[in-house]
């Protein structure tokens, strides 16, 4: 069986190929898509060394598990799968930074919740009314309508990466437009 040339393969048939050795697939795969995610990761992290030590860690990690991936079969995809290894680089990148930092001897005794950065980039983007609803969320909420509607995963992809049942990620996201629903209203 004559296999396509790398450019010519969706990302499933890469990742596969990736998996058996084939480096000129996973230059495609890499090709295809690292500008997409570096720029998914940049909405989180604003931190370009962290999103370049993500995106290494990512590819090595597709490198490495690409036999791993079980693709259309459990009703996934090649791009879901790399954003997932990605996700929880990031979050550990995160956790890493955390562990080793040292707040400031003034900040020790302070107890301030500051919103996430994300969350202010997200209220910017969108008008204050509809900002004012998002932070009202419920974090559960917020996280689900995050996955689902600003990165715009499926259910499962957003299941997989908040490692959560389906059913409750249908779950949220359904009480999410609810609560968005009647605020806005």
């Amino acid at each position: 069986m004559k296999h396509k040339p790398p450019a010519e393969a969706d990302e499933e048939q890469l990742v596969r190929r990736t998996a058996r050795g084939d480096r000129a697939a996973f230059e495609e795969f890499y090709r295809r898509t690292s500008p997409w995610l570096a720029v998914r990761l940049r909405r989180r992290c604003a931190d370009e060394q962290v999103v370049a030590e993500v995106m290494q860690e990512t590819y090595l990690a597709v490198w490495r598990a690409a036999g791993s991936f079980s693709g259309a079969a459990a009703g996934g995809t090649a791009v879901g799968w790399v954003w997932t290894i990605a996700a929880r680089r990031l979050v550990d990148a995160f956790r890493r930074r955390a562990h080793h930092a040292q707040p400031p001897p003034a900040a020790v005794n302070v107890a301030v919740t500051a919103p996430a950065a994300e969350e202010e980039a997200l209220a910017a983007t969108v008008g204050d009314h509809v900002g004012d609803a998002l932070r009202e969320l419920a974090p559960e909420l917020s996280q689900v309508l995050q996955a689902m509607v600003l990165d715009g995963l499926s259910v499962r992809e957003t299941a997989v990466l908040l490692r959560l049942p389906e059913g409750t990620v249908k779950t949220r996201a359904r009480r999410a437009r609810i609560a968005m629903r009647e605020a806005l209203s």
